[in-house]
């Protein structure tokens, strides 16, 4: 009894919320390391602004530019608690630029460390890691695949960690190992199915100071007699 009392209050301490002006602070924080793409004369609103506008927008449901633009108009008055805004809400198509130029590995690193510093320690915690693909995400017409992402997922905390897209003519065993340099993983439990039950897999989990299970099939004969 004493040990399920001592786990309960662990959990609950895990999902502590965290204030809302540290996840404004940290939000900036984290955006203000990504590179600005534009041309200094075309930057008529701030790079944090756009992102963090974009990010917020998303969380609240968002699906595309208009949408940001919408989210910006209506939450304008609280934004300018903590943003610069110096021209106003950026347009549709101003968002649509940015995110054409921004490198995405800058700004997925960026999310990443964002998301771990309000998750706080993850010791002890199981992070499965795991490939799908993203319903109706291809397109016969054109030829596009359906596309396949590796996500790490906090299963205490019941928040995904990271994403990294699986290239075409790639596989998992490309796309993990990007993933797993994203996150501080230190005290943690990597769960892999059997596609990621590879040496140097393993050897990279270690060396971020987490344990591991994985997934053992016979395709690794040796291994599994």
């Amino acid at each position: 009894m004493k040990l399920a009392v001592k786990s309960q209050a662990k959990r609950a301490e895990k999902r502590h919320l965290t204030p809302l002006g540290d996840i404004q602070a940290n939000l900036l924080n984290y955006v203000a390391e990504i590179p600005d793409p534009r041309v200094q004369r075309t930057q008529k609103h701030s790079l944090k602004d756009i992102l963090v506008i974009s990010i917020l927008a998303v969380i609240g449901g968002a699906e595309g530019w208009e949408d940001m633009e919408n989210y910006g108009i209506a939450k304008q008055q609280w934004l300018e608690e903590f943003l610069e805004l110096p021209n106003g809400i950026p347009s549709d198509d101003t968002f649509r630029r940015v995110f054409e130029k921004i490198n995405p590995d800058a700004l997925e690193q960026c999310l990443a460390k964002w998301l771990q510093s309000m998750l706080g320690s993850i010791v002890g915690e199981i992070i499965p890691i795991d490939g799908k693909s993203v319903r109706g995400s291809y397109d016969r017409n054109q030829g596009v695949k359906a596309l396949h992402l590796v996500t790490a997922w906090a299963s205490e905390q019941r928040l995904v960690l990271g994403q990294v897209k699986v290239e075409d003519r790639s596989n998992e065993i490309t796309a993990i190992p990007a993933l797993l340099e994203l996150l501080d993983l230190t005290g943690a439990i990597v769960t892999i199915d059997a596609m990621g039950t590879q040496t140097e897999m393993v050897k990279q989990i270690r060396h971020k100071k987490a344990d591991y299970i994985v997934s053992l099939k016979a395709n690794h004969p040796t291994l599994h007699s």
